[in-house]
This record gives structure tokens, C-alpha cells and sequence, in this order.
């Protein structure tokens, strides 16, 4: 069993700063993919990065130069750094992880509420 989650949610006026973190914990394979996605209301859920247990790191168009992923593997924690916030940025966000890469077994947490205000 896998668990996933969230925090540091909250609301920011725009052009802010956020990070999110994402504490994992139970049978999480060595070789896996960690990833944060959002889903706004109304909207389906949207990729947003990756990261490889190699270390490999991969990026959304939208947020591409604004958000950066990056892991704590001492405290096995994914963490999304998120600058230069917009208001179209509200959503809930999720992380994942893929047990054996991006074909495995998926878990995903909670979810954490961001809100950008204008």
C-alpha cells in the first residue's frame, strides 16, 4: 500500500509563491515517477511534471519556467515549487507516483487547494 500526502495549499494574490509538498510512505518501488497535477473546477485533471527516480525531470507547457519539482529522497518527500502565480492557476493539486515507471501501478493523494487571487 502506498500513501500520498499533500500539503501547503492556500491562498496567494497573483504573481506569489507557493510550495507544495507531497509525503509518500508504504511500498514505493525504487524505480518509480512522481508527478503533480491540478484539476480546476469544471475541468479535467491536468498533467503539470514529472520526476523519475532517476532524477529525470519533465514539464507541462503551462507552467514550464514558473514550477519546479524537485524531491527530498531523506525524507521521501515531492515537493512543487510554484512562482509567478496566475489566478488561472486555482485548482486542487495532486501528486502521484508510479510503482516500476511510467507504466506501473498509479497512487495519487488527496489533493491540496491552491487559490491565486487577482
Amino acid at each position: 500500500q502506498v500513501q500520498l500526502v499533500e500539503s501547503g495549499g492556500g491562498l496567494v494574490q497573483a504573481g506569489g509563491s507557493l510550495r507544495l509538498s507531497c509525503a509518500a510512505s508504504g511500498s514505493i518501488f525504487s524505480i518509480n515517477v512522481m508527478g503533480w497535477y491540478r484539476q480546476a473546477p469544471g475541468k479535467q485533471r491536468e498533467f503539470l511534471a514529472t520526476r523519475t527516480s532517476g532524477g529525470i525531470t519533465n514539464y507541462a507547457d503551462s507552467v514550464k519556467g514558473r514550477f519546479t519539482i524537485s524531491k527530498d529522497n531523506a525524507k521521501n518527500t515531492l515537493y512543487l515549487q510554484m512562482n509567478s502565480l496566475k489566478p488561472e492557476d486555482t485548482a486542487v493539486y495532486y501528486c502521484n507516483v508510479r510503482n516500476g515507471g511510467y507504466g506501473g501501478q498509479v497512487y495519487w493523494g488527496q489533493g491540496t487547494q491552491v487559490n491565486v487571487s487577482s
